[in-house]
């Protein structure tokens, strides 16, 4: 059963909570989250009895819904997913306003993530991997964790500052995050096991067009060595001169301490992707001003992205509904056509074997005048085989015979 956050605010302004989230079945816990979730106020304890004396505070206006605001919720999880306008760029010409604003030493997105970050276990190249999944968008080893956890804090920060709300995605947007390719050369395609990602991208909305942002560490392709259960480069961990039967030296890809930026779109049909790259001594922080002011323009890029996917989407949709009532009308043809041979079949079938038992008919006649001229006795014995035998071929009613014929139609 799902509600938009419209209709939410309709019924818990129409009666106590209680029997609002019994209808729901949940608690009135659970849904006082979820009108936080979708930004729809909720009478204060105590009203309904203040109501009732005439002493309540008036029923306050439901605020109009933000970029990345949920429009939606249901109880199974699964919204039905109020159609969204395109995302939108601030207009051309205008200057988002900085929000006025005591700004916090770190953004809301990063209050728990650092412990959580901190508490993960490390794979077997040392990229975290936190066991919690709804966390901010960062991808990195230990060593460079409180970098990217500070860049994280600074850019989030910066953008706000601009009017740019930087969030989780909400649910029922269904926006994605691409795939990490912390290469820095890239190479061949590969799996994807043993890589940390959120359940949810981390945008920032430009208007009301959301990007992604993803922080990573960079890996190059460096000499390893299998050691102590890990792999550690030769340049750390020189080779002994005596080296045991099975070491041995490989070339893998390994954190290398840069940290990249990047920004993607999230939305399925519009591919846009953007990077900002450390350089050997780690200078990315300094150039977060300079981020935001490339990043805002480029919102206008990934809305008409977004626009010319949406309808080159709708016109494969057209095109998949006309092929589709194509085929159904061929399979109506292929079936009418099958039917009537169908029938004509069972109808020579029928009449044929109308015939065969008017033929047998016929036999068991003549033997039954010709068992009259016998005695009693075999006469008795003689109508009584006769009886058996014609049971095995039924009866040579052509009506009821033909009331088991399937006309075409009933096919």
């Amino acid at each position: 059963m799902g509600i938009t956050r419209e209709e939410l605010y309709e019924e818990v302004w129409a009666e106590p909570m209680t029997k609002v989230a019994a209808r729901y079945n949940v608690s009135s816990s659970f849904l006082a989250r979820v009108c936080k979730r979708l930004t729809v106020p909720r009478p204060v304890r105590g009203y309904w009895a203040k109501l009732a004396v005439g002493k309540a505070s008036p029923k306050p206006d439901l605020p109009e819904a933000g970029p990345g605001d949920e429009l939606e919720w249901s109880r199974d999880g699964e919204p039905r997913r109020v159609p969204r306008a395109l995302p939108k760029p601030p207009e051309e010409g205008t200057r988002t306003p900085r929000v006025r604003r005591i700004r916090p030493a770190e953004h809301d997105l990063l209050l728990v993530a650092r412990e959580h970050f901190q508490a993960a276990r490390a794979s077997d190249s040392g990229y975290l991997r936190p066991t919690k999944r709804r966390l901010v968008d960062v991808f990195a080893t230990r060593g460079t964790l409180d970098r990217a956890l500070d860049l994280a804090n600074a850019l989030f920060l910066t953008l706000e500052d601009r009017g740019h709300r930087v969030t989780l995605a909400p649910l029922d947007q269904h926006l994605q995050r691409p795939v990490v390719d912390e290469r820095s050369e890239g190479g061949r395609e590969r799996d994807n096991y043993g890589r940390w990602a959120p359940d949810r991208p981390t945008v920032v909305y430009i208007g009301t067009v959301a990007i992604g942002l993803t922080i990573f560490e960079l890996s190059a392709e460096v000499d390893v060595r299998y050691v102590d259960g890990k792999y550690v480069p030769v340049a750390q961990h020189p080779v002994p001169k005596r080296r045991a039967a099975y070491d041995w030296i490989h070339k893998r890809d390994m954190p290398s301490g840069r940290l990249c930026l990047r920004a993607s779109s999230p939305y399925a049909y519009a591919r846009w992707e953007k990077q900002w790259r450390d350089a050997k001594g780690g200078d990315l922080s300094s150039k977060i001003p300079h981020i935001v002011r490339e990043l805002e323009p480029e919102a206008a890029t990934i809305a008409r992205l977004v626009a010319e996917g949406e309808r080159q989407a709708e016109i494969r949709r057209r095109e998949w509904e006309a092929q589709h009532e194509r085929w159904q009308r061929e399979e109506a043809e292929r079936r009418r056509v099958q039917n009537i041979k169908e029938s004509r079949e069972q109808l020579f079938g029928l009449i044929e074997a109308w015939g065969l038992a008017k033929r047998i008919e016929g036999f068991f006649e003549d033997a039954e005048r010709r068992a009259a001229a016998l005695g009693e006795q075999d006469r008795v014995a003689l109508l009584d085989r006769l009886h058996r035998a014609r049971a095995l071929f039924g009866g040579v009613d052509a009506l009821q015979r033909f009331l088991n014929w399937k006309a075409p139609e009933e096919r």
